[in-house]
């Protein structure tokens, strides 16, 4: 897919356009851009832009993710000349603008219910688009028909050549033929060659010509689970020496402590991770073939479960740089500079140590070149005493996070608080 040294370090921000602002305006979102670049992300994914659908409306504004019209802007945040200029003011920046797009299905008053042929839609028994799950605002797109997916790649499309967006995150995309995502990721590559694709799911056939990252669902409860006591920090050592081996290198694997979903279902990230957010977060950027995402608010330390179907949005008073905003800076910067914690094609190895106590203590070194980043990281509630041997990695490094200058001695015997970390760059 998508041969692009851009993304091997890059962080991305998921942006949530009703709620960034006061304004809840693309023209507003654009003004915080600026402030994002500052703390380093690279790409912003924008939630859906587009029209909402009436019928079956959740809540007053409905769901981002009952479209009425792919081709148009959702007058809620503005219009096209509003979309253009947030898209120039972020490549201004040096930032590439990912789309949401749902493939799956439309609003129940979507432009192509009325618009296009009875088949393009599954049908009930009594003539009725089939509603997807519980999704009661939406409307099942039919992609045993190949004019949907003609169709669909020409929406997509329309945002690539008319409106110069860089990629797509696609959302459930377990839910469509494999074969379409192949097929439109052909097509858009055809018209932008570095055009990026995100998938929401895990599913390993993704990466066979669609697409070049995909979430990883399965990291997030787990790290949750260990921030709540349910598993420990062996369950996470597991997960990662199975990702390695399950996904190929060039698969970046979007990592997150919270995303609009978990948000809006699950509460906050200080909610379902409590004192182990800082450690989490840390992982989600030093983890091999991550992709780390920084959802709305979280760059302020914003507490707080956006309602998902009205407006809700951060006051003024509250976007404010903080020590997490200075969390994100340092942890961007890690990225930005050391190669040793690059992904995709470029990802750097990954060994343990082994040491004393590794039913809490992760111990690991990424390495790229001469760029080597040590990690002593206490993923547990308990105040250890951590004992290891570092053999050829023992020196003299700079600790990214906390700062200063860190002497790792050939044999570490130190006591570490719960949850306490130590990302160190020589």
């Amino acid at each position: 897919m998508t041969n692009n040294n851009f993304w091997n370090r890059s962080v991305l921000y998921e942006m949530n356009v009703r709620q960034i602002t006061a304004q809840g305006t693309l023209r507003a979102a654009a003004e915080r851009l600026p402030f994002l670049r500052s703390v380093g992300v690279d790409a912003v994914w924008l939630m859906p832009v587009y029209p909402i659908g009436e019928v079956d409306r959740k809540g007053s504004l409905g769901s981002y993710y009952s479209i009425r019209d792919y081709c148009a802007v959702n007058p809620e945040f503005g219009d096209m000349a509003d979309f253009d200029a947030f898209v120039a003011e972020a490549h201004r920046l040096g930032m590439k603008v990912l789309l949401d797009w749902v493939a799956n299905h439309t609003s129940r008053d979507a432009r192509w219910l009325s618009e296009k042929p009875f088949d393009w839609y599954e049908r009930d028994g009594h003539g009725e688009a089939v509603v997807p799950y519980d999704w009661s605002d939406t409307a099942k797109l039919d992609y045993s028909n190949r004019e949907v997916w003609r169709g669909q790649i020409d929406a997509m499309l329309f945002w690539v050549r008319e409106h110069a967006v860089d990629g797509f995150r696609c959302d459930m995309a377990m839910l469509v033929p494999i074969e379409f995502w192949r097929e439109a990721s052909s097509a858009l590559h055809a018209v932008k060659p570095d055009i990026f694709m995100l998938a929401e799911a895990e599913d390993l056939n993704l990466f066979d010509g669609a697409f070049d990252a995909s979430y990883a669902w399965e990291m997030h409860h787990i790290i949750c689970d260990i921030a709540q006591r349910r598993k420990r920090v062996t369950a996470l050592r597991d997960y990662v020496y199975a990702d390695m081996a399950r996904y190929r290198r060039t698969a970046f694997r979007m990592m997150f402590t919270s995303n609009h979903d978990e948000n809006s279902w699950n509460g906050s990230e200080f909610a379902r991770l409590g004192d182990a957010l800082g450690i989490m977060t840390a992982l989600t950027f030093v983890l091999p073939q991550s992709l780390p995402l920084i959802y709305t608010g979280q760059e302020v330390g914003y507490d707080h479960s956006f309602a998902f179907f009205d407006r809700d949005p951060i006051p003024d008073s509250c976007y404010r740089q903080d020590a997490h905003t200075e969390l994100y800076r340092r942890l961007t910067a890690l990225r930005h500079e050391n190669a040793a914690v690059a992904s995709g094609d470029a990802c750097g190895s990954f060994v343990e140590i082994r040491n004393n106590a590794e039913d809490c203590l992760m111990t690991f070194v990424r390495e790229s070149g001469d760029d080597r980043v040590v990690c002593m990281m206490n993923v547990s509630p308990y105040a250890i005493h951590a004992d290891f041997n570092t053999g050829i990695y023992a020196g003299t490094y700079r600790d990214a996070v906390n700062g200063g200058d860190f002497e790792l001695d050939g044999h570490v015997e130190r006591d570490m608080a719960p949850w306490e970390y130590h990302i160190l760059t020589k």
